[in-house]
């Protein structure tokens, strides 16, 4: 989106301050544009990078017309009036969407509080249009002549608009508590210091200072209280405003036009009765107990209710201009709020006062769970398709489409979230109490009374009847029955011997429901994917339903949109394809048929036959459980997709009937197979190959006994490819830095992208023992998720008011040194601790229904039992199970603590106090540290595919040098992503971070410094503080900023990275080696080499702990300490470990390799140095004999001294000083280095477009350059004979070290330090 208002955000805070300070210092050839230009670039969010660089106007896709893309867009001043008769320019694009102008009015001061107006265009000839929101405005007249304004008049309110008036009103005072990013404190924390600095004089020089100490590694407990934001100066316009008593208007007020009633407390203590109605707000004359409608004496009124306030209160009207002002000064996107932000795991400590808050408790009175508190309720899937069904064959068509289906399936996901918060808190009763109550529905938004079939949301409970975590897994045979068939464990050819008689009834009951449990979550997950598949699909005429799955408190809810004609109670046959009834009947329609194949040939899945109950043969391109339904608005609509790819071979028998394989692995395998064949013969090329997703099933298939064997095949080679050479394959990525996750989460992305499940992890972690760092990631990964379902049954099993004892008594379990607890002294608990014991019949909420509809109170709660050796005992069982891994004995102690209850908190939802935790305590967590249990969601909100490819083009076009294209395929993304979701998306942080890149490449250090700020607060937003691109995108803008002469706040940006990175995945971690590393090049290019020193070491110990001795990383170290006891004039040590860098090169690349030659280079230098030290220390000694001769006879000996020295006088004392105290001497000619330096141009030229900072000309910076060159001349992989062919002036380009990356992102392959993943500026 681009329009923006002259007078808002122009970026005149501190940080724009801070960036304007060292101007001078960095060519910019944008400089000289004009005013409306740069205002114009602002709106659109970057800088033209076309000024710099000389970009193309437009780039075409030659292969598809219907794919041509502008790549500039152009901007006009349009004046707009509003209905107070102000008058303001905002700038727009002819292609901006009339919903567009509307937000963009939003956000501008003058017309932020205006909400319910019609939009008028007045052309140049006289003519005015009213525009409807998703008309382009190009569609109604040409602004570009520049004679075309807006007119704002205002509309009468009617229920529903006046209270999303005062909603919004009351949201934009409350933006008054909003805190800005991190990175944009620390800016102004160094703005403040650099002007604290100036105040003192010129006498007094600013010296920057040293990080915190190393000491953070072992106090990470620590840093907890570092990470959120300190608490900013609060902006208060108003002491309270809310609706008032008076509400509803009496109905002879309705007549006159009352709609609501306000009451307001100014800041000057003043109350004050409002009313509301349908032209204007005004002051009546109400007392306190007594309506008076008419207006009071001054008769105060105006259209909108900020409008009246300003005229109330001057204080509110001078706090609100001052609120505005924050905002306009405000980095881009600073105060957006994400659609679906993310939950923190930390809370504030100590935790803050509450305050009374009359709007705050109105709105949790009035909470709606996901409805309409007024007007008619939202049909959500009649909405999501009729989005769908919007014309898309045109560019701008695909943006208003794509827009709608996010802003529909996002604001789904919201209400379904809320929806199941209030199921599982026992708020909205099921519409079918009398049936099980894992099979309960509960709707929505409906009447909760009068329930009738114009239902808009339902939520499908999966709860189940499970209430305690037993150790029942193994105590049924897997084909005992259909609830045992349908676990998600799968194990591998695992047979089982307990008999059931072994069993009483109540214990094969609940182990039925415990492996019924598993495969409902199982189920829904694979559901989600066939889903997502399905949508990607995008056949014509076929549909599929909104949804999203909820775990909140144990409890996991599956939310759809409501399919009217299939609810219960509900008498229709609609079935019109697939089986209801497990392949029974086969129900078969040829239109339908014709659909799913379209859909199958996109999926790769093939047309096969099938048996029926009967015997009958059907011809299906689907799952047989998938549901055709043909809707009561007669659209066909596709249900039950679990298994929308294949089942995992390697995973058989009834106890994996959900194992499937990951479509990403699909993907790769028929790409590995279309090259192998094209690589064979022409023929086996031309052969695709499609899946039967019905084969290793239980249902009866038909056909050829050849065609179902070849199908199996075709099953079976997919299976084998993922275990035989993707996860071979993945694991050697992991081990050579290739692939490098940080935490749980990313591994988790890892896994995926490379299209293994997750189930596989214990064979990652078996497969990676060798590197402690990757054992400890995988094996944490294998605990936290193990203990997720232990905490899952507890917060299941526990009532309300022990959620806070239960949560924390188990964290201390988990992590600490705490002795079991009775139930004496807990709150409202009675009973005895007793063993574990199983009571069937208990319901899922924790309570047991009595038979006159009341609950019982349970008699033991499960966390009550807990210990930490049988905690430990069900966490080694889950993963011996569930991953075929086994824990060390010593796990408990080896585990990472503060990445663990992070990883755990994020997947179970929890939110604990940032405060220091003491793990050798007795019971490190307490009561009052358990702060939330909020909801975790999965959902399948579509993405832009079209941006996606844009991008992928853009960086080939970057690896290759073609800045200037490369940053116009990333600004037309840019453009794309924006318009379709908004600011606040994951894929705009990315299209700002290869843009900075682009821009950072073509010697524009602003531009790029402005991307990536932009980059760093989308990520805060929308992945939260603490992951790993934001750490990522904080170690960018210090290299950045390090390369622009700001080293002091490059430390500040540095030091945060590092506080992200220890959170994440603790300190024994490679990134952190590299961290470190550039700590200690920033440090070095100012001429500290002592700290300098201090961060190479730790970087070493860490590279040898982690690495080994000999690996290319622990060379790179050694480098660089080299260099750093060089430029020390500790000669011998710096020779020493040039030597060891020499030797690993050599095992690793061999003698004639370059890179090892450029280190033979470095070491002989280094001997020379050390042989000249030498040197000079006899020389010192035999001057000290001189001096002693001198002193003695000053008259005769003067003249001998001069000629044996062979110098002056000068330059003997400055030699002699040289040796005492050993200062470094000046080193010779730098001609030694003109192999590297050739080496290193060609690396600058394509590993930097793969994530490599790059230096700009012009840039005077003492660097670290000799580091610089090993690194990317190491991970270049140019040949010698290309890296001669370099000139020696492109060494002035060449990059520095930088932070990795480590994040598997879909859109960048990732790998080792310097490759296309370890991006200092992408």
């Amino acid at each position: 989106m681009a329009g923006e208002s002259y007078k808002g955000r122009n970026l005149k805070g501190s940080y724009q301050n801070s960036i304007n300070s060292t101007e001078q210092a960095v060519p910019f050839d944008a400089k000289s544009k004009s005013n409306d230009d740069s205002n114009a670039a602002q709106a659109n969010g970057d800088l033209n990078l076309s000024d710099s660089i000389g970009t193309k106007s437009e780039v075409t896709d030659k292969d598809d017309a219907s794919h041509q893309y502008p790549a500039k867009r152009d901007f006009y001043p349009v004046p707009v009036k509003t209905p107070g008769g102000k008058k303001f320019d905002l700038l727009l694009n002819p292609g901006d969407f009339v919903v567009d102008v509307r937000d963009f009015l939003l956000q501008s001061p003058e017309t932020c509080f205006i909400t319910c107006y019609d939009l008028l265009l007045h052309t140049n000839v006289g003519s005015v249009h009213r525009l409807e929101d998703y008309n382009e405005i190009s569609e109604v007249a040409d602004i570009t002549s520049g004679s075309c304004f807006l007119e704002m008049i205002a509309e009468l309110y009617d229920d529903l608009s006046i209270r999303a008036h005062v909603d919004h009103a009351k949201e934009l005072l409350s933006h008054s508590t909003l805190h800005p990013s991190m990175s944009t404190i620390l800016a102004l924390q160094h703005e403040m210091g650099r002007t604290a600095s100036a105040n003192l004089g010129d006498a007094v020089k600013a010296e920057v200072p040293d990080l915190e100490n190393l000491g953070f590694m072992e106090n990470v407990t620590g840093s907890l209280t570092n990470l959120l934001s300190p608490p900013s100066k609060e902006i208060i316009c108003v002491e309270s405003i809310a609706f008032s008593s008076f509400n509803p208007p009496p109905r002879y007020r309705r007549l006159s036009g009352d709609l609501i009633y306000l009451d307001l407390v100014t800041l000057e203590g003043n109350k004050y009765c409002i009313t509301g109605t349908t032209k204007a707000f005004y002051v009546n004359a109400s007392t306190e107990n007594i309506l008076v409608p008419r207006p009071n004496k001054s008769v105060l009124e105006d259209t909108t209710l900020v409008g009246l306030l300003q005229k109330i209160s001057p204080k509110f009207k001078e706090a609100f201009r001052d609120l505005l002002e924050r905002k306009g000064s405000a980095e881009p996107y600073e105060y957006d709020q994400s659609l679906l932000p993310p939950k923190s795991w930390l809370g504030s400590y100590p935790v803050p006062d509450h305050k009374r808050d009359a709007a705050r408790a109105e709105k949790s009175v009035t909470l709606s769970f996901g409805s309409e508190l007024v007007g008619i309720q939202r049909d959500w899937n009649d909405e999501l398709q009729s989005c769908r069904e919007f014309p898309h064959a045109e560019h701008q068509e695909r943006i208003l489409r794509g827009r709608a289906l996010y802003k529909v399936t996002s604001e789904f996901v919201d209400a379904a979230t809320s929806g199941a918060v209030g199921v599982i808190d026992r708020c909205i009763p099921p519409i079918n109490p009398t049936d099980p109550e894992c099979f309960h529905i509960f709707a929505v938004d409906a009447e909760l009374e009068q329930l009738s079939r114009k239902h808009v949301s339902v939520v499908e409970s999966t709860i189940s009847s499970q209430n305690s975590y037993e150790k029942t897994y193994n105590s049924l045979p897997l084909g005992a029955s259909r609830a045992s068939n349908e676990n998600e464990f799968g194990v591998p050819n695992m047979e089982n011997t307990n008999g059931i008689e072994a069993l009483s009834s109540d214990v094969l009951a609940d182990a039925q429901l415990a492996k019924s449990e598993q495969a409902t979550f199982a189920s829904a997950n694979n559901d989600l994917k066939g889903t997502k598949a399905y949508q990607e699909a995008d056949v014509p005429g076929l549909c599929n339903l909104a949804m999203a799955i909820i775990d909140y408190r144990g409890h996991r809810v599956v939310a759809q949109s409501v399919l009217l004609g299939l609810l219960p109670g509900d008498k229709s046959d609609s079935l019109l394809y697939g089986s209801a009834d497990n392949g029974k009947t086969i129900r078969w329609s040829e239109d339908f048929h014709s659909k799913m194949l379209e859909a199958a040939k996109r999926l790769h899945l093939k047309e096969h036959a099938v048996l029926d109950g009967s015997g009958n043969v059907v011809k299906l391109a689907a799952p047989i459980e998938c549901k055709g339904i043909f809707g009561s608005d007669g659209r066909h609509y596709l249900l039950d997709l679990m298994r929308a790819t294949p089942r995992d071979a390697n995973y058989y028998g009834p106890g994996s009937r959900f194992c499937i394989l990951r479509p990403e692995l699909i993907t790769r395998f028929l790409h590995d197979a279309e090259n192998g064949g094209k690589a064979d013969s022409e023929e086996s090329a031309n052969t695709e190959i499609f899946f039967n997703p019905n084969v290793f099933t239980e249902f009866k298939l038909a056909g050829s006994q050849e065609e179902l064997a070849a199908d199996e095949e075709n099953v079976r080679k997919a299976s084998l490819y993922l275990t035989d050479i993707v996860l071979p394959k993945f694991i050697l990525d992991l081990s050579t830095l290739e692939v490098l996750p940080m935490d749980g989460q990313t591994l988790t992305e890892a896994l995926h992208s490379h299209g293994i499940n997750v189930r596989y992890l214990g064979k990652v972690a078996d497969g990676t023992r060798h590197v402690p760092h990757l054992w400890d990631l995988c094996s944490n990964e294998i605990v936290v998720r193990s203990a997720k379902h232990i905490i899952k049954a507890i917060l299941r099993d526990t009532e309300d008011h022990d959620l806070g004892h239960a949560i924390s008594h188990f964290f201390s379990c988990f992590l600490g040194k705490v002795h079991p607890v009775s139930a004496e002294g807990l709150t409202n608990s009675t009973h005895s601790k007793n063993q574990r014991k199983v009571h069937s019949g208990e319901s899922s909420m924790g309570q047991t229904k009595s038979r006159n509809g009341g609950y019982a109170r349970k008699k033991q709660s499960l966390y009550l039992s807990t210990t930490p050796q049988s905690l430990w005992s069900d966490i080694e069982e889950f993963a011996k199970l569930k991953y075929q891994f086994e824990l060390p004995e010593d796990a408990r102690q080896r585990v990472k603590k503060i990445p663990v209850i992070r990883n755990l908190c994020q997947k179970v939802g929890i939110t604990i106090a940032s405060r220091k935790y003491d793990f050798d305590a007795v019971a490190p967590f307490q009561v009052s540290d358990i702060l939330d249990v909020q909801p975790v969601v999965k959902h399948s909100i579509p993405v832009c595919s079209e941006a996606k490819d844009l991008v992928e083009t853009g960086k080939a076009q970057l690896a290759e040098g073609m800045f200037s294209e490369a940053y116009t395929l990333f600004h037309e993304a840019f453009t794309i992503i924006l318009q379709v979701t908004g600011p606040m998306h994951r894929e705009v942080a990315n299209c700002c971070r290869y843009m900075a890149m682009a821009l950072y490449r073509a010697g524009d250090m602003a531009g790029a410094i402005k991307q990536h700020h932009k980059e760093l607060i989308i990520n805060e937003h929308c992945l939260g503080l603490d992951h790993p691109d934001t750490a990522r995108s904080y170690g960018n803008m210090a290299m950045i900023h390090h390369d622009w002469n700001q080293t002091e706040l490059a430390l500040r940006f540095m030091s945060r990275a590092l506080l992200l990175l220890s959170l994440s995945c603790g300190f024994d971690h490679p990134d952190l080696a590299v961290t470190f590393m550039n700590v200690a090049m920033m440090y070095q290019d100012i001429g500290k080499i002592e700290p300098a020193l201090r961060y190479l070491q730790e970087a070493l110990k860490n590279n040898e702990r982690l690495l080994g001795k000999e690996h290319i990383q622990t060379a790179v170290c050694y480098h660089a300490l080299a260099i750093t006891y060089d430029r020390m004039g500790l000669f011998n040590p710096s020779r020493q470990h040039e030597k060891k860098t020499y030797d690993i090169f050599v095992k690793h690349f061999g003698e004639d390799d370059y890179r090892t030659k450029v280190s033979q280079n470095w070491l002989i230098t280094f001997e020379m140095n050390a042989q000249k030290q030498k040197s000079q220390t006899l020389n010192a000694s035999s001057a000290q004999k001189d001096i002693g001769i001198l002193l003695a006879h000053p008259a005769t000996s003067m003249d001998r001294f001069h000629l044996r020295m062979g110098t002056s006088g000068a330059s003997a004392n400055k030699s002699l000083n040289s040796a005492v105290i050993g200062e470094a001497l000046p080193r010779g000619g730098r001609g030694i280095y003109e192999q590297a330096t050739r080496a290193a141009a060609e690396v600058c030229e394509n590993a930097a477009a793969r994530g490599l900072s790059l230096r700009p000309h012009g840039v005077q910076v003492q660097t670290m350059w000799p580091l610089t060159q090993l690194l990317n001349i190491i991970n270049s992989g140019v040949t010698t004979d290309a890296a001669n062919n370099v000139g020696t002036d492109e060494w002035k380009k060449a990059g520095n070290l930088h932070l990795s990356n480590g994040v598997p992102d879909p859109d960048v392959n990732v790998s080792k330090p310097g490759k296309e993943n370890q991006t200092p500026v992408a």
